[in-house]
């Protein structure tokens, strides 16, 4: 089983299998970390071995791994002025804490050096978490990006009422949606993240919405993404839309009586 993904109209490609899991519960089936996609910002040119850009993304990635971030899952850092300035943020999962999130940090920058190598700018995508990393500042808090946007699918069809599926299916996301804003840590960071499951009659839906800690308006990045779930009538038993924003994600699954 393979997916299709796309990446603004001017990136369109298929990625190898990476097949949604057949699983049973939410935990179940957050357990994998796979690489998504990936995006290198060629316009912003690359750096040398040794260079004070080089100096100061390292340095931005110790401050990072020093930092209380793995408690929120996210973290935002800048150092240095142009044309050496580095900004790197990272979001984890809103799931994914503590050493999880500080190995898929680590991983995600091995796999965005090997995609991009030398780049000064680039975005990568795992399941559990997402990088981006741009030697060009950008205003806080972060205006949705809709360059950056790609969509994974099911291949397999929603069976049966696909528009009472539809419905239903939007109606939990619109619940997961006002749920997705709360504060932790006495007030060290704002989690934008909401998950749960649902029956609906021999199925469970799981659902996921998520947006990155500095995001200027999460729901109304969580209401275009969550459309593109469903934008065309061909109605997937699980699909995914992420961008440098937000994460929505669904999957339809058997429901086991225990």
């Amino acid at each position: 089983m393979t997916f299709s993904f796309s990446l603004s109209k001017q990136f369109v490609f298929f990625i190898l299998a990476m097949p949604f899991l057949v699983i049973h519960s939410v935990s179940s089936l957050n357990l994998t970390n796979e690489y998504l996609n990936h995006k290198c910002l060629f316009d912003q040119g690359k750096y040398s071995s040794g260079s004070k850009y080089e100096k100061n993304l390292n340095h931005a990635f110790h401050i990072m791994r020093d930092e209380t971030f793995a408690e929120t899952g996210f973290s935002h850092t800048s150092i240095g002025t142009p044309p050496d300035s580095v900004t790197v943020m990272l979001q984890c999962r809103g799931d994914t804490y503590g050493s999880k999130c500080h190995t898929c940090s680590d991983i995600a920058l091995a796999g965005l050096r090997k995609r991009c190598p030398r780049n000064k700018g680039g975005l990568i995508w795992y399941d559990q978490c997402f990088l981006y990393i741009s030697t060009i500042g950008e205003e806080i808090p972060y205006r949705t990006n809709y360059k950056d946007i790609f969509s994974m699918h099911n291949h397999n069809n929603v069976r049966g009422d696909v528009k009472n599926f539809t419905k239903r299916a939007m109606d939990f996301f619109s619940e997961l949606t006002l749920k997705v804003e709360k504060t932790v840590h006495d007030g060290l960071g704002l989690i934008f993240y909401s998950a749960g499951e649902k029956k609906l009659g021999k199925n469970k839906l799981y659902a996921m919405v998520q947006c990155i800690g500095l995001t200027l308006d999460c729901k109304s990045c969580l209401t275009l993404s969550i459309k593109k779930l469903f934008e065309n009538g061909n109605i997937k038993q699980g699909a995914r839309v992420l961008g440098s924003n937000c994460d929505v994600r669904y999957e339809l699954y058997p429901f086991l009586r225990s």
